[in-house]
């Protein structure tokens, strides 16, 4: 392991102030007068500043993509950046999110089992240090996990010995307000020998589960229920789509399949806090991989239960036209927008006509 961190501070004043973003108080952020938050009051759609921390007000940071490339046969290089960014979570609400590469959650990241990740995280947000917690790794978390701080720069490196779809999150204290802020996002491990199925599968997805909480306000996160629970989907090859995890886009533009299609979805509930129960309305789970690992086959299931960080890679095969939700069948989270329409048409094209609800 290697790690570089430069670490320069400001004046103990102003570290004080920008860290307390960070406390356990019941807002995450510092607090504004009524009248300094009647000054800032957001033009951007319902975005809520009452409680964004100083350095953070007027700050939309435009998504930096992410680096991976391969340098030799079991060794990747990834470079992330902490940014702080615009989200739109629901029609006209903007979260100023807290994100990895400005997307809420974080940009798919894909490797082999037992590569080793070299990973770096730039740090451009100005008042908060953030870190990166890969769960698909075996690491010192006070060391491979350490915080970077504001504009700076950590490198750190790992191997990822175990296949699967697994979470990957921020780490810094309190690590509750870093994710349910948006620092959240799915790594999958390829296995080496692939999975059992694989000659037989058509389409492949990748569907991530979270839920927003009132803005950046640490009570809400730790002791509320969220206001949305949503899908989004990731790049797995390019070309492939990236959304954030909204209540509306996998509605008004669906994933879209072939009749008589097998498809494999890897999906990822990163939380923080809610189970996931996975389900496709109109089908039944052929096979499913828990944690996506090939060793814990499962076969004709009709929901598979993911706890916060939980994944899995499941299979099915569409056999007649029309539009599938895909919901958690927490029908309650559903009703809070955790809904995505996969279209199943005779060409494998988008028909153009409107999606169902559900």
């Amino acid at each position: 392991m290697k790690r570089k961190t430069k670490m320069m501070w400001t004046a103990a004043a102003l570290s004080v102030s920008l860290l307390a973003g960070c406390s356990g108080n019941d807002s995450v952020a510092t607090s504004t007068s009524k009248k300094e938050s009647a000054n800032t009051a957001s033009t951007q759609g319902t975005t809520q500043t009452s409680q964004v921390i100083e350095p953070h007000k007027g700050l939309n940071q435009p998504p930096v993509p992410i680096k991976i490339e391969r340098t030799g046969p079991h060794d990747v290089n990834v470079e992330m950046t902490a940014q702080i960014t615009d989200i739109e979570i629901d029609k006209g609400k903007i979260y100023k999110a807290w994100t990895f590469n400005g997307q809420a959650p974080g940009p798919l990241v894909v490797v082999n089992e037992g590569d080793t990740i070299h990973f770096t995280l730039k740090n451009m947000d100005p008042a908060i240090p953030h870190s990166m917690d890969f769960h698909a790794v075996h690491a010192a978390p006070s060391k491979d996990f350490a915080n970077v701080q504001p504009n700076e720069t950590g490198t750190f490196s790992y191997p990822a010995n175990n296949p699967g779809v697994f979470m990957y999150h921020c780490g810094t204290s309190p690590v509750l307000a870093h994710i349910a802020n948006g620092m959240h996002g799915t790594i999958i491990v390829k296995p080496k020998n692939g999975y059992p199925t694989d000659k037989s599968i058509d389409r492949e997805f990748v569907l991530i589960q979270n839920e927003w909480y009132k803005y950046n306000d640490m009570n809400d996160f730790a002791n509320g229920v969220p206001s949305h629970v949503v899908f989004s989907t990731k790049a797995l090859k390019e070309g492939d789509r990236n959304t954030n995890g909204d209540t509306f886009t996998l509605k008004e533009h669906p994933l879209v399949a072939k009749v008589g299609d097998r498809i494999r979805i890897y999906v990822n509930n990163v939380g923080p806090n809610q189970v996931s129960s996975f389900h496709v309305v109109g089908t039944v789970f052929d096979d499913v991989y828990l944690d996506g690992n090939p060793a814990n086959h499962l076969k004709g299931l009709q929901t598979v239960m993911l706890p916060a960080s939980g994944g899995a890679v499941v299979e099915f095969t569409v056999t007649r036209p029309g539009n599938y939700p895909i919901v958690t069948h927490q029908f309650n989270d559903a009703q809070k927008g955790a809904v995505a329409i996969l279209k199943v048409t005779e060409t494998g094209e988008d028909d153009g006509k409107a999606t169902m609800g559900h």
